[in-house]
């Protein structure tokens, strides 16, 4: 099997792609993730998570290398990583009683023998109407200022939620594992 990386310095990705009990190793791309005038959340989730693959795979020409992103997007507004109490609080106030997208772009790039595989997987959530006093408390105990859209859906977040429609649970998590098994199965990894 070829070497295998994340182009990733999310924990949550390390810890999804550590489920298919595949050996990798963890790289840094070093690109920003700037906003493009226009862009639609959905693309603009593929050309980060593409641009992060590149980056690694252009250092590891033979590596097998996994590129993602999530965008959040709520009524046409994009909801970016909190980064502190405050915006998460607001961002939160903002999903209550609304329906979000979440687009998570998964890409896998090999540069020899040439590969590239893409794929986004869309996720809707439908938020509860929550009350101040909730999304304080939901904040405090869990710190989701990290995560798009303020909410950690694999652990207490899932509190916040009316529902959850999609393909692949772990979409929303940050890596869907059900693609990428896939495309890991057709690069000739073996799973299971």
């Amino acid at each position: 099997m070829p070497q295998l990386l994340l182009a990733s310095t999310s924990p949550y990705r390390r810890e999804l792609l550590a489920r298919l009990r595949l050996p990798f190793d963890v790289e840094n791309p070093g690109i920003a993730e700037e906003h493009r005038a226009g862009e639609s959340p959905a693309d603009r989730a593929l050309r980060l998570a593409t641009a992060k693959a590149r980056a690694v795979g252009e250092r590891h020409p033979g590596a097998l290398v996994i590129g993602s992103d999530q965008v959040a997007a709520c009524a046409g507004d994009v909801l970016d990583k909190p980064g502190d109490a405050a915006r998460c609080r607001a961002q939160l106030a903002r999903l209550s009683g609304h329906a979000a997208d979440f687009y998570t772009a998964c890409v896998l790039l090999r540069a020899e023998p040439a590969l590239h595989l893409a794929h986004i997987d869309t996720t809707a959530v439908v938020f509860r109407t929550l009350s101040t006093a909730e999304i304080a408390r939901y904040v405090e105990v869990e710190r989701p200022f990290d995560c798009a859209g303020g909410f950690k859906a694999e652990a207490l977040g899932i509190t916040l939620f009316e529902c959850i429609e999609g393909r692949d649970p772990t979409a929303l998590i940050g890596l869907p594992l059900i693609w990428l098994a896939g495309a890991l199965r057709s690069a000739g990894c073996a799973l299971p």
